[in-house]
């Protein structure tokens, strides 16, 4: 079926939704914008579905909602009754229509005769997480799309472990989800007939309560933290998202009380006025906590994203000015701070990371005696790695992160937790702050005790048709041509997650890798400096992740340029 057959299919539905109908007779003139609403049905991942928000098979919009809902239904009750008695717990961010999408897909569960709990107002992706695991639930969903663009919403569904389904898993749900071929026939329910029949519950403060009760559990020193924890300068931002209630109410709880908070990004807004993008990551988001920072003399400033999955924190470098630290420098800090200052550690410790997060935390990680073990990336891969080795006890989870920002402590929440993040690192800034330190004197001490490790990240976005055949072209071309050198360094072995094998260039020999499929490659060279090519599974990107350690830190930096540059160059042909 083309496009234009699906689009008059939707626009001749008579109770088509008034607002959608009114937005297509809009767009009636405008084919390019109709063909991207309607030329493909918007891809159920392994992670859930994330897309712009409109009408049309590939956007966001309470009939792709409902046809991920019954797909989601159907692998429950696949399951039988206790399933569907256990139910699915649903929370929601602060974006365009998600208080509205949290309860279409609530609607959408309770007619398949499934117990739906949805939070009344906006909450965390981790909160969900606990209060899946907390309400003994069979699964999970979050309406979010984490840090992406306004025009963007998502569907995020997680197992009853409180994790995000595993590929085996997620595979049989995107199956169902495939299986209801047209999306405007699938039927739901009253809202207050549901409630009244028992099948719609609403998860409130009590829920809030129990999640901060377990957050205090992320102290590692109570004492440090009741006798230096007052005086530590915070300043906080949620970015216009869902961190800020939880996160003062634990940060007040365990003692951090000198807390300001950016009162211009502490209201929820599903545009983002206030930044160019709600992402941790991006510098220019930090625009407004230096400013308070400056302002007060702050020791730490903490930024979270719009659903608290993700942490960024920022700090006065050696001249007084707030720098952003890396997702891969944070986790250092955090990982050695955890290493070296909790009381019995097991023997059989583990730190969990992705296959493009620095080496330097498996080298910080190894001086204490603790296994690493790599991941692909996505935190639903560390949260199925604690389930497992919770069954089998092989090992004792200490830590989870990934370079992008995402940190996982404590597993009574199996995503990443930026609420646990932000207690902890408030936490350290104290432990630093009591020894004369910042945190960014502390990152150099651990530079100078294991390497001037540093990692850089690249990216194309390439939209629509076009450009989603062009990031296929550049991996294709990767995969059948790599390159032999990168900026005059030899590649000793390369790594290609799709055919799950290590190929070793000098001798030609094939090792397994043993992680799932994954259409990603990896290139590492002679002098321990690696590149990584993957595309994104929430964007319409193409991403190039570079690792290096140098002699020192100017070394580092102009190693890390060089290697980029080069890479870039060859990728930029390409294109």
């Amino acid at each position: 079926m083309n496009w234009e057959t699906t689009y008059e299919k939707w626009i001749q539905t008579p109770s088509l939704d008034k607002e959608l109908k009114e937005q297509l007779n809009e767009l009636k003139s405008n084919h390019l914008i109709l063909k991207e609403s309607f030329y493909r049905n918007l891809e159920f991942g392994t992670g859930g579905m994330r897309g712009e928000i409109g009408p049309g098979t590939n956007r966001m919009n309470i009939y792709t909602i409902r046809k991920a809902s019954a797909g989601f239904a159907k692998y429950i009750a696949s399951f039988g009754e206790d399933a569907k008695n256990r139910g699915v717990a649903i929370a929601f961010d602060s974006r365009y229509k998600s208080p509205e999408f949290a309860m279409e897909a609530a609607k959408t569960l309770a007619t398949f005769g499934i117990q739906a709990y949805v939070f009344k107002e906006l909450r965390p992706t981790p909160e969900l997480s606990f209060a899946v695991r907390e309400l003994n639930c069979f699964g999970g969903i979050v309406i979010t799309a984490s840090h992406n663009p306004p025009e963007y919403n998502g569907f995020k569904v997680y197992g009853d472990d409180g994790g995000q389904l595993p590929p085996a898993a997620a595979d049989q749900v995107i199956d169902l989800v495939n299986s209801f071929e047209n999306e405007l026939e699938i039927e739901v329910k009253d809202e207050k007939e549901l409630i009244e029949n028992g099948l719609i519950h609403t998860l409130d403060e009590k829920m809030d309560k129990l999640y901060v009760e377990q957050l205090k559990t992320v102290i590692v020193n109570k004492e440090l933290v009741r006798k230096e924890g007052k005086d530590l300068k915070i300043v906080f931002t949620p970015l216009h998202g869902t961190a800020l209630i939880p996160a003062t109410m634990s940060l007040k709880a365990v003692g951090f009380e000198n807390v300001t908070i950016v009162e211009e990004q502490a209201k929820a807004d599903p545009n983002f006025t206030t930044v160019k993008s709600p992402n941790p990551e991006e510098h220019a988001a930090f625009e407004y906590a230096i400013r308070y920072g400056k302002e007060i003399d702050a020791d730490v400033l903490i930024a979270t994203d719009p659903d608290a999955d993700r942490l960024g924190i920022a700090t006065k470098d050696e001249n007084g000015e707030y720098v952003i630290l890396t997702g891969n420098q944070t986790g250092a800090l955090m990982l050695h701070y955890l290493l070296s200052q909790s009381e019995n550690i097991p023997s059989n410790a583990l730190l969990l990371k992705t296959i493009v997060t620095s080496e330097f935390g498996q080298v910080i990680a190894s001086s204490f005696g603790t296994k690493t073990i790599d991941t692909l990336t996505g935190f639903k891969f560390i949260g199925e790695k604690i389930k497992e080795y919770e069954q089998t006890n092989e090992y004792s989870f200490l830590f989870g992160y990934e370079e992008s920002y995402g940190y996982l402590i404590k597993p009574f929440v199996r995503d990443k937790d930026a609420i646990q993040a932000t207690i902890l690192a408030a936490e350290i800034a104290t432990y630093y702050k009591s020894k004369g330190m910042t945190l960014f004197e502390g990152l150099h001490s651990l530079y100078e005790k294991y390497g001037f490790y540093l990692e850089g990240l690249k990216s194309l976005t390439l939209k629509g048709i076009e450009g989603t055949e062009k990031i296929q072209e550049i991996l294709t071309n990767c995969r059948q041509n790599p390159p032999k050198q990168i900026n005059g360094l030899q590649v000793v072995s390369v790594e290609d997650y799709k055919l799950q094998e290590r190929t070793i260039l000098k001798t030609g020999q094939k090792e397994e890798i043993l992680l799932p499929k994954s259409n990603v490659l990896k290139y590492h060279l002679e002098d321990g400096s690696w590149v990584c090519l993957r595309p994104s599974g929430t964007e319409p990107k193409i991403k190039f992740y570079f690792g290096i350690v140098g002699e020192n830190h100017q070394d580092s930096i102009q190693k890390l340029n060089s290697l980029e540059k080069s890479f870039m160059e060859k990728i930029q042909i390409l294109v």
